[in-house]
C-alpha cells in the first residue's frame, strides 16, 4: 500500500482492495514503527484518522466519494486545526489547541481527506535544515545523516519515508521546493494568492504561500484541485477561476520554451548536482522542448533583499506572541514588561530571536528607507526580470538547490552559509511566481531537484511539464532502502 500513489490509491479504493480505514491503520503502524528515525511527526491524530476514514468508507458506499476521499495525508503544523495541537514547532505554541480549522485544512476535510497527524516542522517556518524546531530536527530518509531541507522539512520527509502519501507544505523562500529537492520528491509552490493564508500562522505574509508535496506531479494536482481558490476570510487570495489541473497533465509539451537563466549555473553549483540537471534538461530535449539561455540579471540580489523583507514582515507578525492572550506564558511575572520580555524570551528560539531582531532593526526609524525600501525596490527588479523572460520562454528550469543534503549540525553555526542555500528559490516568492521542485537524479544516495518556474497562475502548465517528465523517469518511484 504504501508505494502507491494518491492517483493509484483511489483507484483500489474505489476498485474495494482495501477501505480506507484498513489504508489508514497501515499507515499509522507504519508511523508508529518507523517515524522514531526521522521524527517527522509532531502530532499523530490517530483516533480522529480512524473516525475520518470510516465516515469516508460510508461515503463511498453511498456513492459520494471523490478523488480524495478516504485518502490519508499528512497536514504541516502551521495550519491551524480544530481541536488539534498547532505548535509551529515553537515553545512559544506548544500548549496551544486551534479553535478553528484553516482553510486549507477545511477543504481537505470537505474532500474526504484523512489527516494522519501535523509534521514537524522549522520554529515559525524559519530555517532551511528543519533543525530550529523545538520538537528536535528531522532526519533524511535517504540518509539519517542528512538535513531533510525546511521549513517543511517534516512534510518531505514524511512522504519520501513513506509515512503518509502526500502532506502539505507551506513556501516562504523556498520552504516546499528545497525540502522536497533534499527528499527527492515533488512539491509545489503555487502563485501568491493562489491558495488561501487564512489559519495558516503567519511568519512572512507577502511571501507565504501553502502548497502540495507528493511523490508525483499528478498526485500534486490532484491535491491542487482541492486546495486552491478564492477565500474571502483572506485578504490577499485572488479571486480567479480554477482549472481542474489534471485535464492537461498528458498534453505534449513539443516546442515548448523552456529557459536556463546562466545565473543559476555559475558558482556555487556543485559539479555532480549541475550534471544531473543537464541530463534532465537533455531529457526534454528528447520530449520535444526547445531549450534558450536567458538571464535573470537581478538574481544575486534576491538573497540579500529576502532577508531585509521576511525578517521585517514576522517582527510585525510574531509581535502578537506576548504571553497575554495565547502561547507560552512565563511564569510569576513581575509586571507587564516582565511577562512581556520572560514570555518571548523563553518561547522563542535563537533562529527566531535572530530574524525578530534583523527586523525590527530594518523597520526601526532611521534604517526603514535604508534597508526596507530598498529592498522592495529590489524586488519589483526581479519581478522585471522574471516578466521580461517570460516574454521569451514558456517556463524556466534550473537546479533547485546548490547542493544536495548536507549533513545535521553542518551549518548551525553559519547562519548566512544556510540562507544560501536556499539561492535558487527565494526570487519566485519575492515576485509571486509558481514553482516547483521535482526528484531528477542522485549524488551518492542524496537526491537532487529540478526546479520548474512558471508565469502568474500557469500551476497547469508547471504540472504538465513536470509530469511528462516523470512519464519517462523513475526518479520519482524510488524509495529509501530503510523505509520501502
Amino acid at each position: 500500500m504504501q508505494n502507491k500513489t494518491i492517483a493509484e490509491l483511489s483507484q483500489s479504493l474505489q476498485q474495494g482492495e482495501f477501505s480506507s480505514e484498513e489504508l489508514t491503520r497501515a499507515y499509522l503502524d507504519r508511523i508508529d514503527k518507523l517515524d522514531a528515525q526521522v521524527n517527522s511527526y509532531i502530532t499523530v491524530t490517530a483516533d480522529g484518522a480512524l473516525a475520518a476514514a470510516r465516515a469516508a468508507d460510508e461515503q463511498r458506499q453511498a456513492g459520494q466519494a471523490g478523488p480524495l476521499t478516504g485518502i490519508p495525508l499528512a497536514q504541516k503544523d502551521i495550519f491551524c486545526t480544530e481541536g488539534v495541537k498547532t505548535s509551529c514547532g515553537s515553545k512559544m505554541l506548544d500548549n496551544f489547541i486551534s479553535p478553528y480549522d484553516a482553510t486549507v485544512i477545511s477543504k481537505f476535510k470537505q474532500a474526504g481527506a484523512v489527516m494522519l497527524g501535523k509534521t514537524n516542522m522549522d520554529e515559525f517556518a524559519m530555517g532551511s535544515s528543519n533543525e530550529t524546531s523545538f520538537y528536535g530536527a528531522v532526519k533524511n530518509p535517504w540518509d539519517l545523516d542528512a538535513v531533510p531541507g525546511g521549513s517543511s522539512g517534516g512534510s518531505a520527509a514524511v512522504v519520501a519515508a513513506r509515512l503518509a502519501p502526500a502532506a502539505t507544505g507551506t513556501d516562504t523562500g523556498g520552504s516546499i521546493r528545497q525540502p522536497a529537492a533534499l527528499c527527492g520528491i515533488t512539491g509545489l509552490k503555487p502563485t501568491y494568492g493562489r491558495v488561501s493564508r487564512y489559519g495558516m500562522i503567519a511568519f512572512a505574509s507577502s511571501l507565504d504561500q501553502a502548497g502540495p508535496m507528493a511523490r508525483t506531479a499528478e498526485d500534486c494536482a490532484l491535491m491542487m484541485n482541492v486546495m486552491a481558490g478564492f477565500d474571502e476570510k483572506d485578504s490577499t487570495s485572488v479571486d480567479q477561476a480554477v482549472p481542474d489541473y489534471t485535464t492537461s497533465l498528458n498534453d505534449s509539451i513539443a516546442g515548448l520554451k523552456i529557459g536556463l537563466p546562466k545565473e543559476y549555473f555559475s558558482e556555487g553549483l556543485d559539479n555532480d548536482v549541475a550534471t544531473a540537471i543537464e541530463v534532465a534538461i537533455a531529457e526534454y530535449k528528447k520530449l520535444g522542448a526547445e531549450v534558450v539561455e536567458i538571464s535573470l540579471p537581478n538574481t544575486g540580489l534576491s538573497v540579500p533583499a529576502y532577508y531585509v523583507v521576511a525578517p521585517a514582515e514576522c517582527s510585525s507578525n510574531l509581535s502578537r506572541f506576548d504571553g497575554v492572550r495565547f502561547g507560552h506564558r512565563c511564569e510569576n511575572p513581575k509586571d507587564l514588561t516582565d511577562l512581556y520580555k520572560r514570555s518571548r524570551g523563553e518561547g522563542f528560539g535563537a533562529e527566531v530571536k535572530r530574524r525578530i531582531m534583523i527586523g525590527t532593526y530594518a523597520l526601526s526609524a532611521g534604517y526603514y528607507d535604508a534597508y526596507y525600501l530598498k529592498a522592495q525596490k529590489v524586488r519589483q527588479l526581479i519581478s522585471q526580470d522574471f516578466k521580461r523572460a517570460f516574454e521569451q520562454v514558456d517556463v524556466i528550469i534550473g537546479p533547485a538547490t546548490p547542493t544536495v543534503a548536507f549533513n545535521l549540525g553542518e551549518k548551525t553555526d553559519d547562519p548566512v552559509t544556510m540562507y544560501l542555500s536556499d539561492a535558487y528559490t527565494i526570487a519566485t516568492n519575492l515576485a509571486g511566481l509558481p514553482g516547483m521542485s521535482v526528484p531528477a537524479g542522485f549524488v551518492g544516495k542524496r537526491p537532487v531537484g529540478l526546479q520548474i518556474i512558471g508565469n502568474y497562475f500557469d500551476e497547469a502548465r508547471l504540472l504538465n511539464v513536470a509530469h511528462q517528465y516523470q512519464q519517462t523517469t523513475d526518479w520519482h518511484a524510488q524509495a529509501p532502502e530503510a523505509f520501502k
